[in-house]
């Protein structure tokens, strides 16, 4: 395939598949973000309006997983091709995802702090739109709007150096094992196994995310990803740095099956229509 026909199937099929994971799995992410508030689960909203939040993140997944699938297909496909570089392969796909990390969460991250702020209804009832006019006015362009990136890229390249090079290896391991290409079913259960795995391990990263980005300006300016582990860990033990870990876990695995099938079946299908057109 060319680097515009990889560029383009790779923008579709992320695109349509942060999509669909989005919108099934949303209430499962509102229970997690509740979990983790400093505030505790009942009086952050509890079960109570689950899908608050929505739009943002709905608004934000297609270009946040397209953007990811660009760079981390084109990436993996340069890296793979340098000989001079002799790059062994899961290296390879550590380095293609967590490029692709730092290009999706130039979305990720606003749409994120609009999404947990809308979740968590002690923050109030404001709109996506005022929540964000409203960080980019009283706390600045970065500390607004960017509130958390480095915590995000400190959880999300951690997850991902996990989570691809071993959905990869599952695929590759099951191909060769079978002696056939995966189906796009196949593929999800890959992606749902190397989630689980990889958003077990990194929830404590998550939780520190998630109460930067919860917090007041004041408190949020004199945070640090290793403060906010040290603080939680002293306040409420390993249960806290792992709250939420049941619906994470879950999130992920079910998402993974979703997000990667979803993928891998559009994939499939706009390359398979792309050689039909070629044939005719």
């Amino acid at each position: 395939m060319s680097s515009s026909g990889l560029f383009f199937t790779s923008l579709i099929s992320g695109g349509v598949a942060g999509t669909v994971v989005d919108v099934v799995l949303f209430p499962v992410d509102t229970i997690k973000t509740r979990l983790q508030s400093e505030k505790g689960f009942w009086k952050s909203g509890g079960l109570s309006k689950i899908y608050k939040g929505f739009l943002p993140a709905a608004a934000g997944s297609a270009p946040c997983a397209a953007l990811f699938f660009c760079t981390y297909e084109t990436s993996k496909s340069i890296l793979g091709s340098q000989d001079f570089l002799k790059l062994h392969t899961p290296v390879v796909h550590m380095i293609s995802a967590s490029l692709g990390e730092v290009a999706a969460c130039l979305i990720r991250v606003p749409v994120e702090i609009a999404k947990q702020r809308r979740q968590d209804l002690t923050q109030g009832n404001r709109s996506a739109i005022n929540i964000l006019r409203h960080a980019l006015k009283n706390e600045g362009f970065v500390k607004g709007l960017y509130r958390g990136f480095g915590t995000t890229l400190s959880r999300e390249i951690p997850f991902s150096l996990i989570q691809f090079p071993l959905w990869e290896y599952f695929k590759a391991t099951w191909s060769q094992s079978t002696g056939e290409s995966l189906a796009s079913s196949q593929v999800a259960l890959c992606g749902a196994l190397a989630g689980a795995i990889a958003g077990g391990i990194t929830t404590p990263f998550d939780v520190a995310k998630t109460r930067i980005m919860l917090a007041a300006q004041g408190e949020a300016q004199k945070t640090s990803i290793m403060g906010v582990l040290r603080k939680i860990y002293t306040r409420e033990g390993i249960s806290g740095l792992f709250a939420g870990f049941v619906p994470r876990v879950m999130w992920i695995s079910i998402g993974g099956t979703i997000f990667f099938g979803v993928y891998d079946f559009v994939t499939s299908s706009i390359s398979a229509s792309r050689i039909f057109s070629d044939d005719s």
